[in-house]
């Protein structure tokens, strides 16, 4: 299979954030691998599943450690869900997250309200949301009995962090929205098509085209079985050889490296 464009994940494969996303450390070849597909004019974007912040800011933090990712390479849960809300014609969305998660949608001409603020809405959007209380959830469920569609940023449990496994509190909020409202989220992140259509839009490539670059079975390389797109599952983030190895055909890599240096010497992308 040929591709002509490439996805990569942050944590675990670029990168690893502390457990409070306040700080990032390099992973080993991150950038020489970036700046080669550069010179090789073989377009790419970072794709994550976290939803802290606007790209901008995101991105600006990334700049630091020299990665030449900037926002128009830089995708979150955000983005994708700002395309989806427009398209389905929402004219308000109630969010469980942080004050950046707003301010991501708020960018993307997105109107949001937060917990206690006056509906009614037409979706009700979770993501990053550390401080989530019980009247939080108490507003997103009364929002979804009431006719709100129900979204999420992310449905994974964990993502990888410098000291390991960290929580996603996204799934937790969502599933218990779902328990209560029997209504189950709509993951606007990875691994749902709506990422990927979103990632090949993008890079200016069918979903078929992209090479998918990440750490999680259950996240990255789903979303490129399901999508018609190739998967590649690296060992430095929350996925060792052998539980790559182990993935049922639905999850399963094309390929498992254990460095990104690895990477192009597969010779899967295609040069225009």
């Amino acid at each position: 299979m040929t591709c002509r464009g490439v996805m990569f994940d942050l944590d675990g494969t670029l990168i690893l954030s502390d457990r409070d996303l306040g700080g990032y450390r390099l992973l080993p070849h991150a950038i020489d691998t970036l700046n080669e597909l550069d010179i090789r004019g073989i377009p790419f974007v970072a794709m994550t599943n976290g939803s802290a912040f606007p790209v901008g800011v995101q991105a600006a933090k990334l700049a630091v450690l020299g990665l030449p990712l900037d926002a128009a390479r830089l995708m979150t849960p955000n983005t994708v869900a700002a395309k989806v809300f427009a398209d389905r014609g929402y004219r308000r969305v109630l969010v469980l997250g942080t004050a950046g998660v707003r301010e991501a949608l708020e960018g993307e001409s997105v109107k949001t309200g937060a917990p206690g603020e006056c509906g009614p809405y037409d979706a009700v959007y979770v993501a990053w949301h550390p401080d989530c209380t019980m009247p939080d959830i108490h507003a997103a469920c009364e929002a979804v009995i009431a006719g709100a569609a129900l979204y999420s940023a992310s449905d994974v449990p964990f993502f990888a962090t410098q000291s390991g496994r960290a929580f996603g509190y996204s799934c937790a909020i969502g599933g218990a929205i779902a328990r209560v409202t029997a209504v189950e989220p709509e993951v606007t992140g990875k691994p749902s098509l709506h990422a990927l259509d979103a990632v090949a839009a993008r890079l200016g490539i069918a979903p078929g085209e992209v090479l998918v670059v990440g750490d999680d079975p259950r996240v990255e390389t789903e979303m490129a079985r399901s999508g018609g797109a190739t998967g590649i599952g690296v060992t430095t983030g929350t996925t060792s050889r052998a539980e790559w190895a182990d993935q049922p055909p639905e999850r399963a890599p094309h390929h498992i490296i254990d460095s990104l240096a690895e990477l192009l010497s597969l010779g899967l992308i295609q040069q225009d």
